[in-house]
């Protein structure tokens, strides 16, 4: 089962409710319209709610539409509440979306734009929607990451928001980089509670709208190479629907595909890269975005802390 996983390994997902983010199109849509099929209640939370709701339209099963623009911190609080009042619980947070090699500008909250919507939003989401997945036994949060955390990547304590400079593929690097180090320092932090997990997965190389902002000079090789080195939405969904949903799944972990350099192929357990896994900058990461966004997350200290 490992080398050929699939949707037709999701377990029966009936009674249980998932957030997706970024779920009208591509990954996203993928992700939400598989977990419905097994029969878990799912809310599409998207930017364009006009689009969400044509999105479910096309899906069958339990399916809803929140308002969601991870580029202002108003409208990720004003969704959240909204969430909070109509969900008794949560299963499932699936933090996919996102943006990629966008021109230079910033978030309604003066943020990045790839580090602020990629990295940020879901930060203050997932600590605002925490507590109704605390008690929720095999709770799971899934933050999508990217093979780009490996390229051109750091965390860039002293201007994370590039404002002396400027490259989109090295701030793409670093959102992509900060959503795996959330994640690991999230499941120190959540281990003491022992019902819900963190967990990262990754597309590998996906035909979808996220290339659309691709430097010109990668452009075209990356048109030529397409049916090489990129495969459907549908199989790039594969290790986030693993992630969240596969019983033997573990916090901390983190899954992609299976082919060579983790390109394309059916979803397994991966290793991110040397510095993803520095204890010291996560924890300092975790501060910068608690000060950034003003959202405290419903958890003690982590088990082990490093100095900053």
């Amino acid at each position: 089962m490992d080398e050929k996983w699939s949707t037709a390994n999701i377990p029966d997902q009936r009674g249980r409710v998932a957030v997706v983010t970024g779920a009208n199109t591509g990954l996203g849509y993928e992700t939400a319209r598989a977990l419905a099929g097994r029969g878990a209640s799912v809310v599409l939370a998207v930017r364009d709610a006009g689009k969400g709701r044509q999105a479910a339209a096309r899906m069958t099963g339990d399916v809803t539409v929140q308002e969601l623009d991870l580029t202002s911190l108003d409208s990720v609080r004003t969704a959240a509440a909204a969430l909070r009042s109509r969900l008794g619980r949560l299963d499932l947070l699936i933090n996919n979306a996102g943006v990629m090699y966008t021109p230079k500008q910033s978030t309604r909250d003066g943020f990045e734009m790839q580090f602020g919507t990629n990295h940020l939003g879901h930060f203050a989401l997932t600590g605002l929607l925490l507590d109704l997945m605390l008690p929720v036994p095999g709770s799971r949060v899934v933050t999508v990451s990217s093979t780009g955390h490996r390229i051109r990547a750091g965390i860039h304590f002293d201007d994370p928001q590039w404002e002396r400079s400027y490259s989109r593929v090295g701030a793409y690097g670093q959102s992509k980089l900060a959503n795996l180090m959330f994640t690991y320092e999230l499941q120190r932090r959540l281990t003491p509670h022992g019902t819900t997990v963190a967990v990262a997965a990754h597309p590998g190389i996906s035909s979808t709208e996220l290339m659309r902002n691709t430097p010109a000079a990668l452009r075209l090789p990356v048109t030529w190479l397409a049916p090489l080195i990129t495969q459907t939405a549908a199989m790039g969904a594969l290790p986030t629907l693993r992630a969240a949903t596969d019983p033997a799944v573990l916090g901390g972990q983190y899954y992609g595909p299976g082919g060579r350099n983790q390109v394309k192929g059916h979803p397994r357990l991966v290793t991110s890269s040397p510095q993803s896994y520095d204890v010291a900058v996560q924890q300092r990461l975790w501060a910068l975005s608690e000060d950034l966004t003003g959202v405290r997350f419903p958890l003690g200290a982590p088990l082990s802390t490093a100095p900053r």
